[in-house]
This record gives structure tokens, C-alpha cells and sequence, in this order.
């Protein structure tokens, strides 16, 4: 099968796309391409997948940069292959043939490009990386650099959405005591849970960042079990574990 990968406008002429589980070699739970090492699918199946998105963003494999994702605001600048996968949560360059890439599977894969600077960047944003500043550290990262806020693209990809995010009520009290704006993006659910919406979250710290777009692809990761892996939904499920789909740009 195929590999199908969602792209966006803004990122446009760079190669870059949003991977969906489409045209991997996975099976079971990981069926199709799971591109997660910290999963339990077997590795060599994995290293097939993510060989794969290798030849789909025309780098050599060891080219598919990714980081050990803590859901921390680390930010690593990169400049060639890494030999061992640093923790942190995002990734700028200004070098070519570099394809920057993060994992997801609910929380937010965020692509980042100044095509006037030529700098790109790449960010994993779940709630607590996204509360932290994770996007706006990438931002600032990128600034360093050489790009400009006003110039910067921003898209985030697939992620679970308000209607599949339901939250208890410390949840909320955590966001409120650190950002009182998130109230706008929480809704009543049953009972004392409510509906978070983080990739609208998400767009709003971009926005208040000063970037020149931020979009998102409007494809809820919980809903649509044929294209997107789902963290969530796997434990809902009572499955033994679950994939990880994978993102990247490149210069």
C-alpha cells in the first residue's frame, strides 16, 4: 500500500507531511506504519517504516532526525545525523537535506518553516509541553537562527479533538493556575469533566506568539481509527499498546 501523508499550503514548496497509518508494514495493534522505537512492535518492522518515510522525504534514513520526546520545551539545534536520540521535544536547522521528524498519537505534531530564512522546525506539543511553551520555544529557537516570528508558517497536524478529550477537574485547575486565558478552550462534559481543545490551545499560543499562520488540519487522531493511531482510544479499547504516527519537513 501506499504511504499517504496530509501537507499543508503555508509549507509549501518544502517536503513535509503529516504521515497517516497508510503503507506500513505493521500488524495487530501497530497496523500499518508505526514509526514509534518506544513502542513494543517488533524494531526491524519498525526500522521498515521509518525507512519508508525516509525514501518518501528523499533523505537516507539516517537523515529522519528524531529526539526521545519527554513532553518537555527542549528545543535541540540540529546540523547533521545524531547519533543517539537527545530528550527534548522539538528541532530547528538551517541545513539542508535534514528531515526534522516527531511522533504522535493524540498530542500535537507541529511543522514549523520561515521560507525567507530558510529555517525549519519541528515540534511534539502535548498538553503539558504546549502549557510549558513548547511552540514558543521553538519560535524563539528558530529566531536564533536567522528566521522572524512574522515570517514563520506554522501547521499542527492530527490530534485528538475537543469532542474526544475529556478531562477531569484538576485538569482544568492546573491550566487556570498557570494560563488563565485556557478557559476559553475547555466546554462542559458530563457530569465535573470537561472537553479540552488542544490543538485550538495550541493555535492560540501561536497566534499570541506572532507568527505569520497557524493552522490546523482539523483531523481528530480518536475519531478516525483507519488513518490515525490513537493513544487514547487504545486504552478505551483495553489495547496492549498502540502506534505512533510520524511527521516531518525538510529543507
Amino acid at each position: 500500500m501506499t504511504l499517504k501523508l496530509l501537507t499543508h499550503d503555508t509549507l509549501e514548496p518544502l517536503q513535509h507531511g503529516f504521515f497517516t497509518r497508510a503503507g506500513g508494514a505493521s500488524s495487530g495493534v501497530f497496523a500499518g506504519l508505526n514509526c514509534g522505537n518506544g513502542s513494543t512492535d517488533q524494531s526491524e518492522i519498525v526500522s521498515i517504516n521509518r525507512a519508508r518515510v525516509a525514501a518518501k522525504m528523499d533523505v537516507p534514513a539516517d537523515h529522519l532526525l528524531g529526539v526521545h520526546q519527554v513532553h518537555s520545551t527542549k528545543v535541540i539545534h540540529v546540523t547533521a545525523s545524531l547519533p543517539t536520540k537527545p530528550k527534548a521535544d522539538a528541532m530547528v536547522t538551517a541545513t539542508p537535506g535534514l528531515a526534522l521528524s516527531v511522533l504522535s498519537a493524540d498530542c500535537q505534531p507541529v511543522l514549523f518553516a520561515d521560507h525567507d530564512a530558510k529555517v525549519i522546525g519541528a515540534a511534539h506539543a502535548g498538553w503539558r509541553g504546549t502549557l510549558d511553551g513548547v511552540l514558543e520555544a521553538t519560535v524563539d529557537a528558530m529566531e536564533g537562527l536567522g528566521a522572524l516570528a512574522a515570517n514563520i508558517h506554522v501547521v499542527i497536524g492530527p490530534s485528538i479533538s475537543q469532542r474526544a478529550y475529556e478531562v477531569g477537574p484538576e485538569f482544568f485547575e492546573s491550566h487556570m493556575a498557570e494560563d488563565d486565558a485556557s478557559v476559553q478552550f475547555f466546554a462542559n462534559g458530563t457530569g465535573d469533566r470537561m472537553l479540552f481543545d488542544l490543538p485550538g490551545y495550541g493555535l492560540h499560543r501561536l497566534r499570541n506568539r506572532g507568527v505569520a499562520s497557524a493552522e490546523w488540519t482539523r483531523h481528530c487522531t480518536y475519531s478516525d481509527p483507519v488513518q490515525f493511531f490513537s493513544y487514547r482510544r487504545s486504552v478505551h479499547e483495553r489495547a496492549a499498546d498502540y502506534g505512533r504516527l510520524i511527521a516531518a519537513i525538510r529543507l
